[in-house]
């Protein structure tokens, strides 16, 4: 489905609340991403009880049920979980990885809220979810009468709202700290290859296995948050994560070089550490500046004072690091004025960008 926006976790929930009553909503988004939890919020926030059917695990008779004679006629019996008598939301998860009979079956569902004779009570609501063809996930093509049969938006993770949610969930707050330094790293599509990666769902899973081996009451020797680490989330968020660990006695470390209290980390036992704060440093810089040099107030104005000055400090410890600070990642780049005052200032440290 190509789709030339996407949604945040609370504009969807908006949208399922206004569009959703009315009309069947299809949810697309990689996997891992939040689809499934933000559905279950919306029946909660509605009132209603939400059931929901696997896509990847119906036949064809676990919607329209099976035969029943009665006199000289039969009629089909809708499925128990489907047949209910009061209002619910139906929640029709991997819709896209059905087979083509089994999307047929969902047609007078979807279209006009019945099965067979059985109509679904008043007030009830249809929602669909699946994934894209891009996530290497189990994806069939819809049918064009099956779209057309739906509203479709896309999901994409926003880590501001993570985070909000991460709070109140009472994540592990290694996880909800590291997400709050790299926020970019909350998300990553999808690999070519069997391999974890980096998901709302897989940041969860993390918290959760540090709550149970009690990371941060007792200490966990390396091995084991190794393990961990790189068993939930991308390869190289890992590494990452595992750096950040080892500065946990000084968690203020970032703000402190920003303010001038510190120094960066310079001993060759610290460059795993000197490098996850490097990428802080970067991910600070593409939060905070804005994109028009007219619309810098003090706070940044101070930040890119002392962004010069670090990246030259840097770049005399680590040219190579210094210069990541400043490249283009996968299309996200420090704004242009600024790179312009690079440029300037430090033309050796901006000669690489972008290769």
């Amino acid at each position: 489905m190509n789709l030339s926006f996407s949604v945040t976790q609370s504009e969807l929930l908006e949208v399922l609340l206004n569009v959703a009553p009315v009309r069947p909503v299809f949810i697309w988004g990689a996997p891992g991403i939040g689809k499934s939890a933000l559905v279950e919020k919306f029946a909660d926030e509605v009132g209603l009880p939400c059931v929901s059917l696997l896509g990847s695990q119906l036949a064809p008779e676990d919607i329209i049920g099976i035969p029943q004679i009665k006199g000289d006629t039969s009629e089909f019996l809708p499925p128990k979980m489907i047949a209910r008598k009061e209002p619910y939301v139906l929640f029709l998860d991997e819709l896209n990885a059905c087979s083509q009979e089994v999307q047929k079956a969902f047609y007078s569902l979807i279209h006009e809220r019945r099965v067979g004779e059985y109509h679904l009570p008043e007030g009830s609501v249809v929602i669909g979810a699946g994934n894209r063809a891009q996530d290497s996930a189990i994806v069939k093509t819809m049918s064009s009468a099956l779209i057309n049969r739906m509203f479709h938006v896309r999901l994409s993770a926003d880590p501001n709202q993570w985070l909000s949610w991460a709070y109140e969930n009472r994540l592990h707050p290694w996880v909800v700290d590291y997400i709050t330094q790299r926020p970019d790293h909350l998300f990553s599509e999808p690999p070519k290859t069997e391999e974890p990666y980096s998901t709302p769902r897989s940041w969860h899973m993390l918290s959760d296995a540090l709550r149970e081996y009690g990371a941060g009451e007792k200490e966990l020797p390396e091995s084991v948050l190794r393990v961990l680490a790189y068993g939930t989330v991308s390869a190289a968020h890992a590494g990452m994560f595992l750096a950040y660990t080892r500065q946990l006695g000084n968690k203020n470390l970032l703000n402190e070089i920003i303010k001038g209290d510190s120094r960066w980390p310079s001993a060759p036992e610290q460059r795993d550490v000197l490098y996850f704060t490097a990428q802080s440093f970067r991910a600070r810089l593409l939060t905070e500046l804005p994109e028009s040099k007219q619309k810098l107030n003090k706070e940044t104005q101070f930040l890119v004072h002392r962004a010069k000055a670090l990246l030259k400090d840097l770049s005399a410890i680590n040219h190579e690091i210094a210069q990541m600070v400043v490249s283009d990642d996968e299309g996200r780049v420090l704004p242009d004025w600024f790179m312009v005052e690079i440029v300037r200032d430090l033309p050796r440290l901006a000669d690489t960008r972008g290769r």
